[in-house]
């Protein structure tokens, strides 16, 4: 019994020093550790003076323009940099889920500071994107641009995804120039 005692108890002192060493070792420096780090920060595009209403409706104006011409039916929302609804309008035809849908790809575009192209894209590598809070993986929101700085987004929802994307790219040329 002694001699279990005893080599329990030179165990967990071997174990407790070969742990104080360890913890005392200084990290390993990873090999090129800084070689695959951008140099700028991803999404970095800085955030504006919000949208005015009339810059917003010049948005939308194109993008219903573009949706007629094409004889599609969307629901079309434009935020501002805070991601608050400053126009929106759903054409007759287009489905009532369009109504959210097109506001939370605006809102999601806005927030994010990136297209919603890009958490399409990321949920078809893995899933782990759509555990992000207001995601919305599919197309149909872009940014606003106005002199390097975000101003708003625009939000497009009805049709298929690119249908989505393309109506979406009509509003926001008119001001990402």
């Amino acid at each position: 019994m002694k001699i279990c005692t005893f080599i329990a108890v030179l165990l967990a002192t071997g174990l407790s020093v070969a742990g104080e060493a360890a913890a005392q070792q200084p990290p390993t420096p990873a090999a090129n550790a800084t070689d695959d780090v951008p140099e700028k920060m991803p999404n970095s595009t800085p955030y504006g003076a919000p949208i005015s209403m009339q810059k917003a409706q010049q948005a939308m104006q194109a993008a219903v323009a573009e949706s007629n011409r094409r004889g599609w039916q969307m629901s079309i929302a434009v935020v501002d940099s805070g991601a608050h609804l400053v126009a929106f309008t759903r054409m007759d035809g287009a489905h009532l889920a369009s109504i959210a849908i097109a506001q939370h790809k605006a809102r999601a575009a806005a927030e994010y500071r990136r297209a919603t192209r890009v958490f399409e894209d990321a949920a078809q590598k893995s899933a782990a994107v759509l555990a992000l809070d207001d995601v919305i993986a599919t197309r149909g929101g872009i940014l606003l641009i106005e002199d390097g700085k975000i101003i708003g987004a625009i939000g497009c929802s009805s049709g298929a995804a690119s249908q989505d994307d393309l109506v979406c790219a009509a509003g926001a040329a008119t001001i990402n120039k």
